[in-house]
């Protein structure tokens, strides 16, 4: 299960993703928003779609806003979330093979959009190489004081 929710500037890449996604045979959970006339608040998109992920109901979150910075900030508030912000095929798959990412944050005012499904395409399909990097992941979640 992939669950997906963005803001009004990421609904038409949103629904592309979900198209391709499906005809791959992924069930999505999409948690809005569902249009791009009327402007939204992202927070309100991007909390329920990492809860989906951090309760272990969906494998990955891909999640949209503007930027992709709003968005990235939030679902990194959650203990067992590893968000990466994502725009281009070579950050997704590093995201993925170094730093085991389950959510990526895709800025749909920057990305190319003839990139869009090669990236998340790269994000499902890369497996965490593991070894080195698992230290560093453990690394990430160490509390400084």
């Amino acid at each position: 299960m992939i669950a997906i929710g963005s803001d009004h500037t990421g609904v038409y890449y949103k629904y592309l993703i979900i198209g391709f996604l499906k005809k791959k045979g992924y069930k999505i959970k999409d948690f809005g928003c569902y249009s791009y006339e009327k402007k939204v608040d992202y927070p309100d998109f991007i909390h329920p779609t990492v809860n989906f992920v951090e309760k272990g109901i969906a494998n990955y979150g891909i999640i949209l806003c503007g930027s992709g910075n709003g968005a990235a900030i939030i679902a990194n508030k959650y203990s067992k979330i590893r968000a990466a912000l994502v725009w281009n095929k070579e950050i997704s798959f590093l995201a993925k093979k170094h730093n085991n990412a389950n959510v990526i944050s895709l800025p749909a005012r920057f990305i190319i959009s003839n990139e869009l499904l090669d990236i998340v395409d790269i994000f499902i399909n890369t497996n965490f190489e593991g070894g080195r990097h698992i230290i560093r992941i453990e690394k990430m979640f160490k509390k400084l004081n």
